[in-house]
């Protein structure tokens, strides 16, 4: 006799039914997958906020703004999506097509990558 990996209840149907129903199913993987969910959850909402901030500060493609006004705002330095090195140096980190990169004075410039 099988039974729901989640209830254990009977299972009827498909030979290789592993859950009584969607729900139970649902339950079952969320459980599993709950320490990686939290941590892949908080990791992409700090991406989201990074990019919003970047997406505010820079309405027209490409502008400045002071590392101070970045953090106010709730910026981490620590989260981006990827990192550019150019040709003549400059590295830039970018969330997604927003970029920024250091420039004197904690000054930053912020940059929209065209896609």
């Amino acid at each position: 006799m099988r039974t729901c990996l989640e209830c254990s209840e009977k299972l009827v149907g498909r030979e290789d039914k592993k859950f009584c129903s969607d729900s139970c199913r649902n339950a079952y993987n969320n459980k599993i997958n709950k320490d990686s969910n939290n941590y892949m959850r908080n990791v992409n909402n700090k991406l989201r906020k990074n990019y919003r901030i970047l997406s505010e500060l820079n309405v027209d493609g490409k502008s400045k703004a002071t590392r101070d006004k970045m953090i106010n705002k709730g910026f981490d330095f620590d989260f981006f999506t990827n990192i550019l090195q150019t040709k003549t140096g400059n590295t830039y980190y970018f969330l997604y097509d927003q970029g920024y990169r250091s420039l004197d004075n904690d000054y930053y410039m912020l940059v929209k990558k065209e896609i």
